[in-house]
């Protein structure tokens, strides 16, 4: 399981969330809803049910895909808090937060292209049977 080149980039993709679990703390939307928080815990078992389902690779690209999606929300989101901050946009004031959903992104499209790899080789595997 954690000998293929996709589920260590997954879970590259699971750790940024939660470093911006922890980093991002501070940033709440609005005073009632932590977006930002649930957003995270819902990326780590997304991520958990796609390094598990290593055996199914057709669900692991559509968890991956899912994941690429709220991580891009996400970014919107930060993107939006950090403009709406007094003082413009300095990121050693503001924090390195946009940065974890951003890696994300880029580590699930690199496991999603080697996962479709592994699936065009079992069916060229099948096809010599």
């Amino acid at each position: 399981m954690l000998q293929r080149i996709q589920t260590i980039w997954t879970l590259l993709a699971v750790l940024a969330a939660v470093f911006l679990f922890i980093t991002g703390q501070d940033v709440v939307i609005s005073d009632s809803i932590p977006l930002l928080n649930m957003g995270c815990i819902i990326l780590v078992i997304i991520g958990a049910l796609s390094i598990f389902s290593f055996k199914n690779r057709k669900r692991q690209i559509l968890l991956n895909t899912i994941s690429i999606i709220i991580n891009v929300l996400l970014i919107g989101v930060l993107a939006y808090w950090l403009l709406n901050l007094s003082g413009g946009i300095h990121f050693p004031e503001k924090g390195i937060e946009p940065i974890f959903p951003l890696i994300a992104v880029i580590c699930l499209l690199i496991a999603n292209i080697y996962i479709r790899k592994d699936e065009r080789l079992v069916k060229s595997v099948d096809r010599l049977r």
